[in-house]
């Protein structure tokens, strides 16, 4: 499957009739006021999307490093994303504090720039480890899956709406643990009672009611939960197909087949996931909870688990930190200049290459 793209770079030129608008968007006061650009050493440019660039920086005071995402005001108002900004930057204030959550450190912004300061999580995504394995045995995949199930039953229990819950979105630390990023499309306000009608998400993990624009509620973030670790266990998402149309069409109609090579405990739960009645849904009666005492989980301490007492299945080889006289290499090649930036991807938190990293001096 071809990995979902969203490249296209604004100029920094261009448009300059909305840098006037610029001053509709506002960050409003930040949790530390006092930060500012200068408070930080920027280092390296590690992504770069339609918004702006993401950055790895040193903070100078204590010399702690932090990604920061640098947005342009005028190309958020020019292509009318404020929305999905403001959603993000709300959620990740709204006192989001949960171990597999990317952490928000500050907010600030200047006249024509918004800027975010965020954990620097540099174990990949895990789209990319999963690209290069194909696929991961059952018991690496069920740890993955937990993590994210203990995230997205924090964020309902905030009656927030995760919505787009991908291998791109999902990261793994340096210790291999998950980290759920790219808050742009959560949905607030959502309690287990309450639903909303928005159409949005990435195609291959839509559930049928957001596909026919009926009302939906938190019970899509479990339907993108089967969704993935569907894909985990045999390569693909459920329903996929390269047609888009055919795809869809699958999502609302096709049963899902059983297919060899999971326990009966996995299938038991993919098909409570992926139930197309978001009313019979595991998860639409008593959403985590019911999620984390069903079979697959029996293996599962959820206290060591939130507390990261479990050892990861998989543990990265991370870049700690690129110097300034360093190289990225992948596969033996040199990436470095505006090789670094075509080479990466925009998300909450931007990741360098898509397989393990290695430095060396040059």
């Amino acid at each position: 499957m071809d990995k979902s793209k969203n490249l296209s770079d604004a100029s920094e030129d261009e448009d300059d009739k909305n840098s006037s608008a610029s001053g509709n968007i506002n960050l409003g006061p930040s949790a530390n006021p006092q930060a500012k650009p200068t408070d930080f050493d920027f280092l390296k440019v590690i992504g770069k999307g339609s918004f702006g660039k993401v950055l790895l920086a040193k903070r100078k005071l204590d010399g702690k490093y932090y990604a920061i995402k640098v947005l342009q005001k005028r190309v958020i108002v020019h292509r009318r994303e404020q929305k999905h900004i403001m959603a993000e930057r709300n959620v990740l204030l709204k006192n989001v504090k949960h171990p597999f959550l990317v952490g928000l450190h500050y907010s600030f912004q200047t006249t024509d720039k918004l800027y975010f300061v965020l954990d620097f999580v540099n174990g990949g995504e895990l789209f990319f480890h999963l690209q290069r394995e194909r696929t991961f045995p059952e018991p690496r995949a069920k740890f993955y899956i937990a993590e994210m199930a203990s995230a997205l039953g924090y964020l309902h229990s905030l009656n927030i709406v995760y919505r787009d819950l991908k291998p791109e979105n999902i990261l793994l630390d340096y210790q291999g643990h998950v980290v759920l990023t790219d808050f742009g499309l959560c949905k607030e306000g959502i309690s287990l009672a309450e639903t909303t009608t928005t159409f949005c998400g990435t195609p291959e993990y839509l559930a049928p009611e957001v596909l026919r624009k009926q009302p939906y509620d938190n019970t899509v973030d479990w339907w993108c939960l089967g969704s993935v670790l569907y894909e985990m266990l045999y390569g693909l998402p459920p329903f996929y197909s390269r047609d888009t149309h055919e795809m869809y069409d699958n999502i609302l109609h096709k049963a899902l087949l059983m297919r060899p090579g999971a326990s009966s405990q996995a299938w038991s739960i993919l098909q409570g996931l992926l139930e197309k009645d978001r009313t019979r849904r595991l998860g639409s009666a008593d959403d985590f909870n019911e999620i984390k005492t069903h079979s697959f989980f029996s293996s599962v301490n959820w206290g060591d688990l939130e507390q990261k007492k479990i050892r990861p299945p998989f543990i990265p080889h991370v870049v700690t930190f690129p110097a300034e006289n360093q190289s990225l290499y992948c596969g033996g090649v040199s990436i470095h200049g505006s090789g670094q930036l075509a080479f990466v991807k925009f998300l909450c938190i931007c990741y360098l290459c898509n397989q393990v990293l290695e430095t060396r001096m040059i």
